[in-house]
């Protein structure tokens, strides 16, 4: 394995992590609290942070991770062998589909959605209590899993390599 490859490796598990930790704060209180103001005051919440989410550190972390997730999913099936390459494969692949593409077809139609909602609408109140909290956070949960499961494969990957480096010495 390239010095590269474990740098990449070892920066990819820190941001799955990273990520992984933002959808489960949303996860665990953020959608809670949100629920808890009422209809109007947390479907406005949440239409700030939907826009706000395209400005900060999160954005890139989230997106270069998938644009990294192939690499590493490709260095896994086509660089390594045996059990290590399938775990750091899957890693990869898990991220892209439990987290990135769970993000692109169901969390961002809800927020598009919500975004042009009007917040005295009682169609909006029934959306947001109805259809958005209980799917949007489902939906965040499984992109929570993703995460924490893309680090620890990468992680258990890259330790099955060390250990197979270390038994050939």
């Amino acid at each position: 394995m390239s010095t590269s490859f474990l740098f990449l490796a070892q920066f990819s598990i820190i941001a799955y992590a990273l990520v992984g930790g933002v959808f489960l704060a949303f996860s665990d209180f953020i959608m809670r609290s949100l629920a808890i103001t009422g209809g109007v005051g947390g479907v406005e919440a949440m239409q700030v942070i939907n826009r706000e989410v395209f400005r900060w550190v999160f954005m890139a972390l989230f997106l270069g991770m998938a644009a990294v997730s192939l690499v590493i999913a490709s260095y896994g099936a086509l660089g390594l062998s045996g059990p290590a390459g399938t775990l750091i494969m899957a890693a990869g692949l898990v991220y892209l589909i439990g987290c990135f593409a769970v993000t692109v077809f169901f969390n961002v139609p809800m927020n598009e959605a919500l975004a042009g909602m009007d917040l005295s609408s009682d169609a909006t109140r029934d959306y947001w209590t109805q259809t958005y909290l209980p799917r949007w956070t489902f939906w965040n949960s499984v992109r929570t899993v993703a995460c924490a499961v893309s680090a620890a494969l990468l992680l258990f990957g890259l330790l099955w390599v060390a250990q197979g480096q270390a038994a050939r010495v």
